[in-house]
C-alpha cells in the first residue's frame, strides 16, 4: 500500500478539518464495505494454500508423520495439526 499526499486529492477545507483532529499523523481510511475484497482475492495464495494443504492431508494418509510433514512443509507440527484436522 502506498502513500497519497492529502494536498494532492483533498480539498484544503476537509485537509483543515482532518488536521483537528490528527496534525501530521499518518491514518488509514479503509475502504467502502462494498468495496472490500476477502484476503488473498487479488492473488493466488488461497489457490495454493489449498493446494499445499490437500498435499499435505494426502501425506498424512500415505503414513508420513505430523513431524515428518513439518520438516517437509517449513511449518510448525501446530500447523500441519491445524491443517489435519480442517481438511478431515
Amino acid at each position: 500500500m502506498g502513500y497519497i499526499r492529502a494536498e494532492e486529492i483533498l480539498p484544503a477545507e476537509i485537509i483543515e478539518l482532518i488536521q483537528q483532529y490528527v496534525d501530521g499523523t499518518n491514518i488509514y481510511i479503509p475502504r467502502k464495505a462494498e468495496h472490500r475484497q476477502e484476503w488473498g482475492a487479488k492473488t493466488r495464495i488461497r489457490q495454493e494454500l489449498s493446494e499445499r494443504d490437500r498435499r499435505i492431508y494426502e501425506d498424512w494418509l500415505s503414513g508420513d508423520s505430523a513431524s515428518e510433514l513439518a520438516d517437509k512443509y517449513f511449518l510448525s507440527e501446530k500447523s500441519i495439526w491445524r491443517i489435519l484436522r480442517k481438511m478431515g
